[in-house]
């Protein structure tokens, strides 16, 4: 009769014994559970101090919720003198039927109920749970911002980056205008019923006016800026130098008045009356740098995507084309010509463990090949300089044949650089984190020039993974 009245009173405690445990104390049963024992077990006989009778009705919750209800087959045998053993039996058999939950639940409430320690006791492990629980999220809030503040940093040097470049292909595009007809008739009385030579030429003319254009308001900046003595040495120096050259204000006196006209008029006349004396079109100083198309190019689309691993193992997967190693001091070029069938490019790269320069050019050339090559050189500006698809192999690179000091530029027969325009400036990448992917729609004919510049390490080497595919 005693055993089945224990039985209803425990069962009749809760119908569901885990919802009960995590309304009441915050935690699930079996880790509720798991706790009350580990602090029956350490404070026993030390912090708290039970009754023989009290210690024996736990140990019978415990055992009924590790093993189940008392089966006497399966019971150890007892010695004649084993009091204890045959007490715990005893007490085991009084909790019936009771399920394992109803056991664990009840160890909790019998233990909560006779060591007033226990309850702030779980209230401690449940506060130090929660803080935790908090510090990770926050850390967590604070790592997305971190990442974002990062990303917006990034768009807001590439936005500027892109906006400088329009400007300046806007100035440029503008004095192309004005000096085209004049330009024009001086290369057809140059070369007669040569239009590739003619447009050479005109291209040429072109880029040293706005050399000649640009040192003119280079000039005027250091004469006005003469005129303002109170300033201090510092901010004289500052504004005297090239990057001082405000491009929007610029554009502003270009309006196509009579004055700005006859000013660039004379000013390729001048340049025009040099070329006939000299015989060049300032080609020193157009080898140092890189022609730029006059197209509006619109900008690039670049977006970074998580799930780096899987990316790294399906271009590893492959026949290895996509893995590259980069050594310290080096910049790839990846030469990616443009597809009769498509109209925009698609790459994506990852590297491990380290950052990686990137940018993007386009080549206006015509593709001598379809294929996708790529080219390692020491640093970015030796590869520019001399790209290593121009190099005949009929030629002797030590006869000067392509060198401008042997007259090369002279030469009306020599096959000239072809024009590079900027889409994306070379900046550092965080690419060891996630995979960085962007599109390009195709501004024309030519080559793509993916850079991925490690010229800044001294001693690392860098693995980089990378896909390019186009868009029909």
């Amino acid at each position: 009769m005693a055993s089945g009245t224990n039985s209803s009173s425990v069962a009749a405690q809760s119908s569901d014994p885990a919802q009960s445990s995590a309304e009441k104390w915050g935690f699930p049963l079996i880790e509720l559970y798991r706790l009350a024992f580990t602090f029956y077990k350490r404070n026993s006989g030390k912090a708290i101090h039970l009754s023989y009778e009290d210690n024996l009705k736990l140990i019978a919750f415990k055992q009924q919720a590790a093993l189940g209800p008392f089966n006497t087959s399966r019971a150890p045998a007892l010695g004649v003198l084993d009091v204890i053993g045959r007490d715990r039996q005893q007490h085991w058999q009084l909790l019936g039927d009771i399920t394992r939950e109803q056991a664990m639940e009840g160890f909790v409430d019998l233990l909560d109920t006779m060591c007033s320690a226990f309850r702030p006791y779980i209230e401690a492990v449940r506060q130090d749970r929660d803080e935790t629980l908090r510090k990770e999220l926050r850390l967590m809030e604070l790592e997305k911002e971190a990442r974002e503040r990062q990303e917006n940093a990034q768009q807001e040097l590439l936005e500027e980056g892109y906006k400088e470049e329009l400007q300046r292909r806007q100035l440029q595009d503008a004095l192309n205008k004005q000096t085209y007809q004049q330009f024009k008739l001086y290369a057809e009385k140059q070369f007669p019923g040569n239009p590739e030579q003619q447009a050479v030429l005109i291209h040429q003319l072109q880029r040293e006016h706005y050399h000649q254009y640009m040192q003119q308001l280079h000039l005027q900046n250091q004469n006005q800026n003469t005129e303002h003595k109170s300033q201090q040495e510092e901010n004289a120096a500052g504004n005297n130098n090239n990057s001082s050259i405000d491009l929007p204000n610029a554009m502003e006196g270009l309006k196509l008045d009579d004055v700005d006209t006859q000013q660039h008029q004379q000013l390729a006349e001048e340049q025009l009356g040099h070329v006939e004396q000299t015989g060049s079109v300032g080609q020193d100083q157009l080898g140092e740098e890189e022609y730029d198309d006059y197209v509006m190019i619109c900008p690039a689309k670049i977006w970074t995507r998580p799930d780096i691993e899987q990316f790294k193992t399906e271009v590893s997967a492959g026949d290895g084309d996509g893995v590259i190693t980069i050594g310290h001091g080096d910049t790839v070029t990846v030469r990616v010509p443009t597809n009769m069938n498509g109209k925009c490019i698609f790459w994506e790269f990852a590297t491990d463990s380290y950052d990686i320069g990137f940018g993007i050019y386009f080549e206006w050339a015509k593709p001598v090949t379809n294929e996708v090559t790529v080219h390692v050189s020491d640093s970015d500006e030796d590869e520019d300089c001399v790209d290593e698809d121009y190099l005949s192999t009929t030629e002797d690179l030590e006869s000067g044949s392509l060198s401008q000091e042997h007259g090369a530029v002279n030469n009306p027969t020599a096959a000239p650089k072809a024009p590079i325009s900027i889409i994306v400036p070379i900046y550092r990448r965080e690419c060891y984190n996630e995979v960085y992917v962007g599109s390009h729609s195709y501004p024309g004919e030519g080559v793509y020039l993916l850079k991925f510049d490690n010229s800044y390490s001294i001693w690392r080497n860098k693995t980089l993974y990378y896909r390019v595919y186009y868009e029909r």
